[in-house]
């Protein structure tokens, strides 16, 4: 898998931006992204559709309402994908790298997951039957001044807090909190991890170090009761985005496989997904 961007710089560089420039994309980056979307794989080698959308060529009548979240975009990506194991795992991992991309290219973006018009987008993207609609993002240039919504959405969702390490890194079991010594060469993946995005900024997921495996889990599983779906599942998979990103920056072999049982003893309300086992 290639990697277009620098990790870091890029992680830190993407934030969620909601008013645009009142212009839909140029022809050359909607090309560029289009281009990139066509190579996107995951590790989880589960196919996620992308639908990229402009108001202005919509024929058919559909209106991509966001409640007002999102103003002057006039460009969105939309991803679907067909039931099954890993899936919306697999989902949050491709539409993150897309998203790291378009900001390496000065793009803006914002992760949507509830404040859209869901029906009118789901209708435009042409979406097959019991196909999986979690998210959508808006594609486009940053306005120059926030608007004070924006300001206010940002301050409710917390999106410049980031959880401590001791918090959502641990070795061998629940009780012992990880340091970035004890990870080594893990603790770059791990702290571009640590710095993902997350509905609501809730940060669902939790690491162990066990051996040569790290193990992926969600904390309280929970059902969106309009969705069906549990949408932390996604977010989790933007987490393993950018772990397995860093790592392969940084030259450190492994690959994501689902155990049967991983053997670490849960004190919390915890769901294991995956684990990063290393080359």
């Amino acid at each position: 898998m290639k990697i277009d961007f620098l990790i870091e710089e890029t992680v830190k560089a993407r934030h969620s931006v909601r008013t645009y420039q009142n212009r839909p994309l140029t022809a050359a980056d909607q090309d560029k992204i289009s281009t990139y979307i066509a190579a996107l794989a995951n590790p989880f080698a589960i196919d996620v559709n992308f639908h990229l959308l402009e108001k202005t060529a919509l024929v058919s009548g559909e209106k991509l309402g966001t409640y007002g979240v999102i103003k002057g975009a006039s460009n969105y990506v939309g991803a679907s994908v067909a039931p099954g194991e890993l899936v919306l795992e697999a989902l949050g991992y491709s539409f993150e790298q897309l998203v790291l991309y378009c900001t390496s290219l000065g793009l803006g973006t914002c992760w949507l997951g509830g404040t859209f018009d869901r029906s009118g987008f789901s209708t435009a993207m042409k979406l097959k039957a019991g196909d999986l609609f979690p998210v959508i993002s808006p594609l486009g240039y940053p306005a120059g001044k926030k608007r004070m919504l924006e300001s206010v959405v940002q301050w409710a969702a917390k999106s410049n807090r980031r959880c401590e390490w001791s918090e959502i890194f641990y070795d061998h079991d629940f009780t012992h909190p990880l340091t970035p010594a004890a990870a080594g060469d893990y603790a770059f993946p791990l702290e571009m991890l640590r710095l993902a995005p997350s509905a609501v900024n809730k940060q669902p997921w939790r690491i162990v170090q066990d051996q040569n495996a790290y193990h992926f889990y969600e904390v309280q599983p929970t059902k969106d009761s309009k969705l069906g779906i549990d949408i932390q599942r996604t977010d989790v998979g933007i987490g393993a985005c950018h772990f397995h990103l860093a790592a392969m920056e940084s030259a450190l072999p492994g690959s994501f496989e689902k155990l049967k049982d991983p053997g670490i003893q849960a004190t919390n309300p915890v769901n294991y997904l995956f684990s990063w086992i290393r080359g």
